[in-house]
C-alpha cells in the first residue's frame, strides 16, 4: 500500500513540478482542493516564515488566528529539517 502512495504522490508531484503558469496552477489548485484546503495551506506557509522570522508560535497563533497546535506542527517539522528552501 505505501509504495502506491509514495508512486501516485510522485505523480503528483512532478504534475504540479510541470505546471509553469500561476493562472494554470491557481486553476489547478482550484479543482483539487477544497476551499477549506485553499485557505488552510498558504496559513501553513504564513507560520513557517513566521517561525523561521524567531516569532514566538503564542504570538503567531494570536495574529493569525489559529490553534497553538497548528503553530506548534509546524515548530515541529522545522526541527525535523523541513521547509529549508521556505
Amino acid at each position: 500500500m505505501m509504495c502506491v502512495i509514495i508512486k501516485d504522490l510522485g505523480i503528483f508531484i512532478q504534475t504540479v513540478m510541470d505546471i509553469k503558469d500561476k493562472e494554470e496552477m491557481l486553476d489547478f489548485l482550484r479543482g483539487i482542493l477544497t476551499p477549506q484546503e485553499l485557505e488552510e495551506i498558504p496559513m501553513r506557509l504564513k507560520i513557517v516564515k513566521m517561525l523561521k522570522q524567531g516569532v514566538a508560535q503564542h504570538e503567531i497563533a494570536s495574529r493569525l488566528g489559529v490553534g497553538v497546535s497548528t503553530v506548534t506542527r509546524g515548530s515541529k517539522e522545522i526541527q525535523k529539517g523541513r521547509f529549508n528552501h521556505v
